[in-house]
């Protein structure tokens, strides 16, 4: 079992101690000479794998399990992106830990006569990106792996030591190995791919029974136990998760508590508008998101209950619905503390499953309706377009019918990744149309209320269209001139449109049509309390 109780300093220490930890570590290491295994002279030809087999006494197993997935040539030559490679390096002894541990697998042999799980296996503990550990996020790396899923990072603060662990499970307890075709960090056990759904984790871990007994009795189970790689039409979840002991804290001692609090007097727990079953749908938020997602960021996120949920990631400590609840009060002499929001168990979240992220938190959250909030969209909704994000390029959307959120007519329409490109486009990414055009937008439900719009596009280039813009068929803006606004350095900016009075808590349609013809880079659309 989890031992929770070690969170006993105020989360925003804690994050504040990750954050001075962090520096640290990152100012050691700095410091260090890069430890290179071969002459400077030497390293442009000393790859990830001849460093595996020259030092194979240590790494024998996980050698020849690249041999028999089929990708020690892989690592042999540099990657053909440009951005190397990054090796998650399991020893001798992590291997058998890793055996030790399994339910699946009873020895080495078991991993070296199945080729499929072995390439697997060894596509898992490679990042398609070279890394070091001073630019290692609080959350996912930015690239997947070589088996196309996403690895995440921890900072453990112990007593007499700090360190980062990966996907919650291996401690790095040696480096940045720098080679010439990216780095290694050699880990203490390897890597379990991931082979459960984010229902299937739950069912696994039995301290978390109050939750899942309530995702069983109203159906919601479903919402969260499909696998995103083998549904391209349905993206990835977060789901925030309490665990008994946290219901407990409340007086709740099992899912018939529950009820008896959510729902004491209706009983169709699978009705979506029954409280148990919306109860649970808010913790699941649209979108695989991190913990590095939610920082620097104060908004409301999209659940797949009837109401939304904020987090305020603008301070140290990242914030669920602050100032909806007071939770507790904490005097020190003089010094009063409020704590009137849902914190993070910064340790034990980020656990990637093939449905998306879970994030454990430190209080029962329920329902509570938001106050507006900055929210800016960025068809996140589209899975389509989210496979694309993955790799930079521009992509040719031939298939109308892959997007669901998003229509349009007169041309074709691309979809831009920059990847690691710089550039003033929000998240990197646009789309983009080129003629006569018209195309809409639906977006998410948003709070109701008075917003500020603006429109994020490319606005520096005479060869843009003028265009005008509708929001549920009602003309938003007067004529919205591409051409200028922008400069060579930031030629991507936020156009105001206007202001809008939105009734209801609901979802809305961006019409967006050329006045007159040409180059249209749509980045995002924006709604900032008024």
């Amino acid at each position: 079992m989890r031992d929770f109780d070690n969170k006993q300093i105020p989360v925003k220490m804690k994050k504040l101690i990750y954050i001075a930890g962090l520096i640290a570590v990152v100012v050691f290491q700095s410091c260090k000479e890069p430890d290179r295994v071969a002459g400077f002279e030497d390293a442009e030809q000393y790859s990830i794998y001849n460093y595996i087999l020259e030092n194979k006494d240590k790494y024998s197993d996980f050698l020849a399990i690249l041999e028999a997935g089929g990708i020690d040539k892989t690592l042999s030559a540099y990657n053909p992106n440009g951005n190397d490679y990054t090796l998650f390096l399991p020893s001798n002894e992590a291997i058998k830990k890793f055996i030790d541990r399994s339910e699946e697998i009873s020895s080495l042999n078991d991993i070296l006569n199945n080729p499929q799980y072995a390439a697997a296996f060894s596509r898992y503990h490679v990042v398609n990106q070279g890394i070091h550990t001073q630019d290692f996020p609080f959350g996912a790396f930015s690239e997947p792996t070589l088996s196309e899923d996403y690895l995440t990072v921890s900072f453990i603060i112990e007593t007499d030591t700090s360190y980062y662990k990966i996907n919650n499970q291996a401690a790095v307890i040696r480096p940045n190995i720098e080679v010439s075709n990216g780095y290694i960090h050699e880990i203490e056990t390897a890597l379990e791919p991931i082979t459960f759904t984010t229902y299937g984790w739950i069912e696994k871990n039995k301290e978390f029974s109050i939750f899942k007994e309530a995702l069983d009795l109203t159906g919601v189970k479903n919402l969260v136990n499909y696998n995103v790689k083998e549904n391209e039409d349905i993206s990835p979840v977060t789901l925030f998760l309490e665990s008994d002991e946290i219901f407990k804290k409340e007086g709740i001692q099992s899912v018939n508590d529950l009820i008896a609090w959510i729902s004491p007097s209706r009983s169709d727990y699978t009705n979506v508008s029954n409280p148990l079953y919306q109860f649970c749908a808010y913790h699941i938020l649209t979108g695989g998101r991190y913990i590095n997602d939610f920082e620097k960021v104060a908004t409301n996120y999209t659940t797949l209950s009837e109401v939304p949920l904020n987090v305020n990631g603008l301070a140290n400590d990242l914030m669920i619905n602050k100032g909806k609840q007071v939770f507790d009060t904490i005097i020190v002499g003089i010094d009063t503390t409020i704590i009137d929001y849902i914190g993070f168990f910064y340790d034990e979240s980020n656990i990637t499953t093939q449905t998306g992220a879970i994030h454990l938190i430190d209080r029962v959250m329920t329902q509570k309706q938001p106050s507006r909030a900055e929210v800016t969209f960025e068809f996140y909704e589209e899975p389509t377009l989210n496979e694309y994000r993955q790799k930079a390029g521009s992509y040719l959307i031939e298939d109308e019918k892959s997007l669901s959120y998003i229509k349009w007519q007169g041309v074709d329409l691309f979809f831009t990744e920059l990847g690691d490109q710089q550039s003033s486009a929000w998240g990197a990414d646009y789309l983009e149309m080129n003629g006569d055009f018209s195309i809409s937008y639906q977006i998410p439900r948003i709070v109701q209320g008075r917003y500020r719009v603006f429109l994020g596009a490319e606005a520096f280039n005479s060869r843009n269209a003028l265009v005008e813009v509708y929001i549920d068929g009602k003309k938003i803006s007067s004529i919205v001139d591409l051409t200028t606004g922008g400069n060579s350095n930031y030629p991507f900016i936020g156009k105001e449109l206007g202001t809008i009075d939105f009734k209801k808590y609901e979802s809305h349609t961006i019409e967006i049509k050329s006045l007159i013809p040409g180059r249209f880079l749509w980045d995002y659309i924006r709604f900032r309390p008024f």
